[in-house]
């Protein structure tokens, strides 16, 4: 069993893109399906569709590279379970000058940061995305 479901969720997406793999299968849940929602508008991934097998949900993510290099080139967890990290709507973090997004946990729901911060709303920084 593991502590962080999300920290696995960005890490099995990170793997499989390094081991240049088509798509990958990861346990569902509902914040997990609601990031890789935002990851697929935010054009970082492919198709996500959740599929169960009895009981449990899985979802599966189709990844997406420019020719051999994977579209992701960073992705990281910020708020762990040890370490919280809560920023209002005007201290949200820029990642690579608003090239690359954070997914924000708010009020309102799971957006991104730049979503956020139109919305003056702040919330728990989930992870960053370039």
């Amino acid at each position: 069993m593991y502590t962080d479901p999300l920290s696995d969720f960005l890490t099995r997406i990170r793997n499989a893109q390094h081991a240049h793999m088509e798509s990958v299968d990861i346990p569902s849940s509902r914040m997990k399906f609601a990031i890789a929602k935002i990851f697929e508008r935010e054009g970082y991934v492919g198709a996500i569709s959740e599929h169960a097998d009895g009981p449990r949900k899985t979802l599966s993510v189709i990844l997406k590279y420019d020719g051999k290099q994977p579209t992701i080139r960073g992705i990281s967890r910020v708020s762990t379970p040890g370490r919280r990290v809560y920023r209002r709507a005007n201290e949200l973090p820029r990642v690579l000058s608003d090239i690359g997004i954070a997914v924000v946990s708010t009020s309102a729901g799971i957006m991104t940061n730049k979503d956020a911060r139109k919305r003056k709303l702040g919330g728990e920084v989930l992870c960053e995305i370039y």
